[in-house]
């Protein structure tokens, strides 16, 4: 399609040229005379004093640089409109002016001075009427934020009417969700000059809290099982009402009828208000809805994405019956690629009237990470890494990474590529390559490089089960070339390798309501892998973390986390060092890294064989602090059981590292959900450690589930 601001221009620009030399020879040619006093042809467009916004956005903002044409109306235009980006953006106090420059072949140099000043901020954002739930936690539920620490970073602090628009009802549907059907929100805001900020005020009208009464199925359909139906109901007798966990048990309810055979069945929630009670009696009806037919699906604005990324997340394809519940669940599982910021599903008549058009839009986001990374670990010292990261590969939804790290202790190499559907099947293939190579120190005795990879497959089971295999080789070749005898190795030999295959599987549950920052469900795993070539060894490892909200609302979350590992020698021998566990902080806190378990007399240390391990921590958001810093505390304790011996070498085990295998430890946390990933800084005291273990007092971790 033709840019009419460029057609114009250019009209503009010929007949300017080409009626100059008849202007020039004094022939008098209607309308030109003026426009050529008027107009003048840009030579280029250049900005001063900007930096919220780059010269590349400020350039598609104008039409002077479009058209070509200089005019005082146009740049008036122009002006203003950078202004109301600027003030969009919460620059108040912005000033825009504009001047011309000559230049060497006859045309105007047009140039945009900003003033940006200061941007405009929320100070405060407050509450009234909120009874039930505490403004806290009401401002964790909006897009809009008061002005913090990270706030320059986010962004997210800015006034916008629109925005706030959307919290009301993100607020509204907050307490929907939370027993109070019938709450309003209203809000006002007031600009402070002195302050160049907003202070933004909410009033709430809770109304009545409720809770779901009798719960009830009834269907007109011959043959569908309701007692299966029944598992998909989140909406219990005595639980608080939720719209959330009407929809939810809507879609499941019908995606259940459909997986009995019932495409066309349409589920329908009745509810009875009983005001003296509090309470809503719920009915679901299930009946056959209208035999309809997806015609066509249209997939649009996916300019990288090709078109069978999204349609392979469907349930259902063109010619197949169409369920508004497989519908709900294909645009979720589209979203839930992480391809897109924004997924709009809509339907159209067909060519009949059992026919429909699905029209798929979607909005697509950057899937590629191009950086570099710096920071400290209180076991592997000052560390960086450079990574190239790209989630939907050519388009095709494939994963690739490639990264090289470096630490004070060693530099890792790592390649890794995902194909999420094998031959079109719900099958996950992956391939990993890595070379690492660990320096030898005194806490380590011996140094090593290690040349590996494997394949790997995953299959899903269930929605929320999930089961991965893999296989490959490493080869590792150990270092140990310091003169010190003192910390010569009594485990390996300098040059000495080993060859290992090795094959296994992974079982994975995943019944958490949030993977990123989790407040109910659990997560678990158990892996087995069988080592092979120098080794005849059987590893088994299995861990599990249950969250659950401590009180509703209040953002405090417990957690209670169990692991168990043992490696079991197949062929009656013991289990060399290099394969043991090595207990550090992901066990129990308080232990330096290579500082809790068996010992050698000269200080090596030898690893275990065997470990069971249990953490209770509760979460909770740190009082005062505005939540968009992303800071929170813990309060912790740690115990674990860490026995078994590989073999010795050529020294003897030294009886002070293990005269008690249970370590006991607690303490408190700072948890930051920096840009970079999870941070934790964690201060421990250790209440219970044999004799030679090496404790800490401080340490930085990087937090993960499990």
């Amino acid at each position: 399609m033709i840019n009419p601001k460029l057609l114009r221009g250019a009209v503009s620009v010929i007949a300017i040229m080409g009626a100059s030399p008849m202007v020039g020879a004094g022939i008098p040619v209607l309308g030109v005379v003026a426009a050529q006093a008027q107009e003048q042809l840009v030579g280029s467009v250049l900005f001063e004093g900007n930096r919220r916004f780059s010269d590349a956005q400020l350039l598609a903002m104008v039409d002077v640089s479009a058209s070509g044409i200089y005019t005082n109306q146009r740049v008036a235009s122009d002006v203003e409109s950078i202004r109301q980006a600027y003030d969009r953006d919460g620059f108040l106090g912005v000033t825009v002016t504009s001047r011309t420059e000559p230049t060497a072949d006859g045309r105007v140099r047009v140039v945009f001075q900003v003033n940006e000043g200061e941007r405009a901020g929320i100070a405060a954002i407050n509450f009234t009427g909120n009874n039930a739930i505490s403004g806290g936690n009401l401002k964790g539920a909006m897009l809009t934020k008061e002005t913090g620490l990270l706030s320059w970073l986010l962004r997210d602090d800015t006034y916008d009417e629109r925005k706030l628009a959307v919290d009301r009802e993100r607020l509204r549907l907050y307490y929907a969700n939370r027993g109070y059907p019938d709450a309003q929100v209203t809000s006002v805001a007031e600009y402070d000059a002195a302050r160049n900020a907003y202070f933004v005020n909410f009033t709430v009208n809770e109304g009545q809290r409720y809770q779901f009464g009798n719960v009830g199925i009834e269907t007109s359909i011959n043959g569908l099982n309701t007692d299966v139906l029944r598992s998909t109901v989140q909406t219990g007798k005595g639980a608080q009402y939720s719209v959330s966990n009407l929809q939810k048990t809507i879609e499941n309810m019908a995606y259940e009828a459909t997986t009995q055979g019932y495409s066309f069945a349409d589920v329908r929630a009745r509810l009875d208000r009983d005001v003296a009670t509090g309470t809503f009696n719920v009915t679901y009806l299930v009946d056959e809805g209208a035999r309809i037919y997806v015609e066509r699906i249209n997939i649009t604005g996916n300019t990288k994405t090709r078109d069978f990324v999204v349609r392979r997340e469907l349930a259902f394809g063109e010619g197949d019956p169409f369920n508004r519940s497989m519908v709900v669940r294909g645009r979720q599982a589209i979203q839930d690629l992480g391809f897109f910021s924004n997924v709009e599903v809509t339907t159209a008549p067909g060519s009949s009237p059992d026919k429909v058009v699905l029209n798929i839009n979607v909005t697509e986001t950057s899937t590629g990470e191009y950086g570099a990374s710096a920071g400290y670990s209180t076991s592997d010292g000052i560390l960086g890494e450079v990574s190239l990261t790209e989630r939907n590969f050519l388009g095709r939804g494939q994963y690739l990474r490639a990264a090289i790290g470096a630490s004070q202790s060693g530099r890792t190499f790592d390649f890794s590529f995902t194909e999420p559907r094998f031959m079109g099947l719900k099958v996950s293939a992956g391939v990993d390559a890595y070379h690492r190579i660990s320096d030898e120190t005194t806490s380590s005795f011996y140094g090593s490089q290690s040349t590996g990879g494997q394949l790997r497959f995953g299959v899903p089971i269930t929605s929320a089960l999930n089961a991965s295999f893999f296989g490959g080789y490493e080869r590792k070749t150990i270092s140990d070339v310091k003169d010190n005898p003192q910390y010569k190795s009594a485990l390996v030999n300098d040059g000495q390798e080993f060859n290992k295959a090795f094959i296994g599987y992974t079982l994975a549950w995943n019944g958490l309501d949030d993977l990123k920052s989790p407040t109910e469900g659990l997560y678990a795993t158990f892996t087995q892998q069988y080592i092979g070539w120098d080794h005849n060894l059987l590893k088994t490892e299995a861990r599990g973390r249950y969250f659950m909200p401590v009180l509703d609302d209040s953002g405090i979350v417990a957690s209670v986390r169990g692991q168990a590992g043992v490696v079991n020698s197949l062929d009656g021998g013991s289990v060399h060092a290099v394969e043991a566990f090595m207990p550090g902080a992901t066990i129990i806190r308080g232990f330096e890294g290579r500082g809790v378990g068996p010992r050698l007399q000269n200080g090596e240390f030898l690893g275990a064989t065997m470990y069971a391990a249990v953490s209770a921590e509760i979460e909770f958001p740190i009082p005062a602090l505005p939540e968009s810093y992303g800071l929170s505390g813990a309060l912790w304790a740690d115990a674990a059981w860490i026995d078994g011996l590989p073999g010795t070498g050529t020294s003897a085990l030294d009886p002070a590292s293990q005269d008690t295998p249970l370590r006991t430890s607690i303490g408190a946390s700072l948890i930051w959900d920096s840009p970079f990933g999870p941070l934790r800084g964690d201060v421990s005291h250790v209440l219970n450690k044999s004799t030679a273990d090496r404790t800490q007092v401080f340490q930085i971790t990087l937090q993960t589930l499990l």
